[in-house]
């Protein structure tokens, strides 16, 4: 009897793949090229929603048809983030270097959990240029992770084992013997709940400090929640500086808090998602001065970089104390003196055992552009946000909720004799308008009490002529709703 013929996922026929990568290459190419061509964002019809309920897949399929399903599916309805026009979130705009970096990692294919290959050194040398960019020591560690939310729960779970007075990974968090107590102003992003409750601390480990006038935290009242929390027999450990709120793009006084962190001998540790890498913007640095004196910081490549999703990163300043929050020996991982396993293992600084090859697309675009492009481009976005707050000033039916501090503009369309009820009704409709006809993306939220629409620039493809169309826009589907009586 004949032996059944070994299975392969490898093409039969390498020419015809040939073909249709270059055909796909090509559609890439031109759907960023062109995307300034199409909506910003648009629905999909039920023929497409339903397309997404088939069953599994039981037999083969030729690849120039599954493209084809693609191509008529997945690619016309995008989020939008790539679009000039999108400002709903914080997110990046990507660009094709660092797509073509994701493709060349796929192909490479290599397990970032560590061992003596390329790839581990390269993601050792984008988390060395990572540190150099925001003024760390290089002395300190990093990982590269999934984005923000991972790279905090990084940083937090350090500080949380180096403040536990107790062996916390061995004998757990009810050995504890002072319930811990981290702080943070009322304008922490929902991540760090998050964090606190996977830490097992509690949601109420997470004290909510008041924001001053300009919405960063207010240090008075920071003193004093320590102070009162000690005599209560809590142990303050670690306050969370934030470089850039959500909300509004507020930065908290770093250097302030650093002495405060010094004084309290509380861990700091920022969060910089949103504006850490404004320390490579030549005209707006000095805004998050003090940013490297962090013990911990989370950024992310994924925004001002614009590298594509997903790219987190954590620094810890303290090498060490990173690596005994996550290091795990088995036998199956330990050190060699020579061969594959002779490298650093990279899982030890993290959760993940198995990790992508996140540094690739990173190391193409910096050495594409260099790190001063990408300092000018933040500089741009600052300079574009506060064009736009120019425009709404001059604009009678228009106003400013919130002091624009980086590139966050948060703005509402008013109306005379209005309540607050019907102010939030109209703005939400205007929002949800201005998306559907794919005109731009805008987001809302609430600042001091106000509702308000939000214009997050974090957009290298984003033009001046972008956001004067986003004021007259605004301006006519408010006066459009008016006239339709939508708020009444």
């Amino acid at each position: 009897m004949n032996a059944r013929a070994e299975l392969t996922l490898d093409p039969l026929d390498w020419s015809e793949t040939l073909a249709l990568s270059h055909r796909i290459v090509d559609d890439a190419v031109a759907f960023l090229r062109d995307v300034r061509d199409r909506p910003v964002w648009r629905d999909m019809p039920i023929d497409v929603r339903t397309f997404f309920t088939a069953q599994l897949p039981r037999g083969p399929e030729p690849v120039a048809e599954v493209y084809r399903e693609i191509s008529e599916n997945l690619m016309p309805y995008p989020m939008g983030n790539i679009h000039p026009r999108f400002w709903s979130w914080y997110m990046g705009s990507s660009n094709y270097t660092g797509a073509m970096g994701d493709f060349l990692a796929a192909i490479q294919g290599s397990n970032l959990g560590g061992g003596n290959h390329a790839a581990a050194l390269m993601d050792q040398q984008v988390i060395g240029w990572c540190k150099e960019m925001v003024g760390f020591p290089a002395s300190a560690s990093g990982t590269l992770v999934s984005g923000g939310s991972m790279a905090n729960i990084i940083g937090l779970t350090v500080a949380r084992n180096v403040k536990a007075g107790v062996d916390v990974r061995e004998r757990g968090v009810a050995a504890i013997e002072k319930p811990l107590r981290f702080y943070a102003s009322d304008q922490i992003h929902s991540c760090h709940r998050k964090a606190v409750e996977a830490l097992g601390l509690g949601n109420q480990a997470l004290r909510r400090i008041p924001s001053d006038a300009g919405l960063r935290i207010d240090l008075v009242a920071l003193r004093a929640a320590i102070a009162e929390d000690r005599a209560a027999g809590f142990r303050p450990a670690c306050v969370i500086g934030t470089a850039g709120t959500v909300n509004t793009g507020a930065i908290d006084d770093l250097q302030a808090l650093a002495r405060l962190a010094r004084d309290e001998h509380l861990w700091m540790h920022v969060d910089g998602c949103i504006g850490a890498l404004i320390a490579i913007a030549p005209e707006n640095a000095f805004r998050v001065a003090g940013i490297e004196q962090a013990d911990s910081l989370a950024l992310d490549p994924h925004k001002w970089l614009h590298v594509p999703f997903e790219a987190g990163c954590a620094l810890i300043r303290d090498a060490s104390a990173h690596r005994n929050a996550f290091a795990v020996t088995p036998e199956y991982l330990e050190s060699t003196p020579r061969g594959l396993a002779s490298g650093d293992w990279l899982n030890d600084y993290g959760l993940q055992t198995s990790r992508g090859f996140k540094a690739l697309k990173i190391w193409m675009s910096l050495k594409e552009h260099g790190i001063e492009k990408f300092g000018r481009l933040i500089d741009q976005n600052i300079a574009q946000a506060q064009y736009l707050s120019d425009l709404i000033e001059a604009e009678p039916l228009l106003e400013l909720i919130a002091p624009t501090n980086i590139n966050i503009v948060c703005y509402r369309y008013r109306s005379p004799g209005m309540n607050g009820a019907e102010q939030k009704s109209l703005n939400s409709e205007i929002m949800l308008r201005l998306q559907e006809e794919g005109v731009a993306a805008v987001s809302d939220t609430t600042v001091h009490g106000e509702h308000c629409l939000r214009a997050a620039i974090n957009n290298h493809r984003t033009r001046r002529d972008d956001l004067e169309l986003l004021v007259r826009e605004t301006v006519r589907v408010g006066k459009k709703l008016i006239g339709e009586g939508v708020a009444n």
